[in-house]
């Protein structure tokens, strides 16, 4: 991707459909899904983290949080399947809804997400403010990623939380020139997402960069074209 590449929806549609299959492949659980009422799509992810820090896709898979390391050192693959037992109470248990839409304003993907305890009662900012480890905290009020506020979702016009995207091309412009200097190819949403899917509980397994590095050979252009169905046929 150019330093100075226009990021349209085809451009954000086609890492989407990339990274949605990978995740298909190690079963991470991400899927696109439509508005029937309009032609926009998300990308997105149900996942349940236990309040001593294991994470569990909706396909029980887990993944051991981990914080306050380097982007790809902070990202490990899924430890052995497990299920929740019957002993875990409602309260021990968070749902997390993680979704990625396109910003038209910024030009740029936001992670919208919402969290709720098993018996529905749901998180509010207060607590997942104190679910953020603090250095992630200090990064929110002080570094790129500027602050968690809760907003309408543009599709389902229901209240999610948001990391607002105002600086995004702030922080991802060093890691597009980067790999540009080393002349390999990213997928900018597995880059942006291991950026700021930690501060909210969101990691990403190792395997996502492996993989963008081993396609390298296949560098999308932004006049290529992108169909509806190669998104709605993951």
């Amino acid at each position: 991707m150019e330093e100075d590449e226009f990021f349209g929806e085809e451009t954000f549609q086609h890492y989407c459909a990339e990274f949605i299959k990978h995740s298909q492949k190690i079963g991470d659980g991400w899927e696109w899904r439509t508005s029937k009422d309009c032609s926009d799509g998300y990308m997105c992810k149900t996942q349940f983290q236990i309040k001593n820090g294991t994470a569990v896709s909706h396909r029980g898979t887990s993944a051991r949080v981990q914080t306050c390391l380097p982007m790809e050192e902070a990202l490990e693959p899924p430890l052995d399947d497990f299920e929740v037992t019957e002993t875990t109470t409602a309260t021990e248990v968070i749902k997390y809804e993680y979704h990625v839409l396109y910003s038209c304003s910024y030009q740029v993907p936001v992670l919208y997400f919402r969290a709720s305890f098993l018996d529905g009662s749901p998180l509010a900012l207060k607590d997942i403010w104190e679910g953020v480890h603090e250095c992630y905290k200090t990064r929110l009020l002080h570094g790129p990623w500027d602050t968690i506020t809760q907003q309408e979702h543009p599709i389902l016009g229901q209240p999610f939380f948001v990391l607002h995207p105002c600086k995004t091309n702030e922080f991802m412009t060093p890691v597009l020139k980067n790999s540009q200097k080393i002349n390999r190819n990213v997928n900018y949403i597995t880059s942006w997402l291991s950026m700021v899917g930690p501060a909210v509980g969101l990691n990403l397994p190792l395997s996502y960069a492996r993989a963008a590095f081993q396609d390298e050979g296949n560098v999308y252009r932004q006049d290529s074209s992108i169909e509806p169905k190669s998104l709605e046929e993951l």
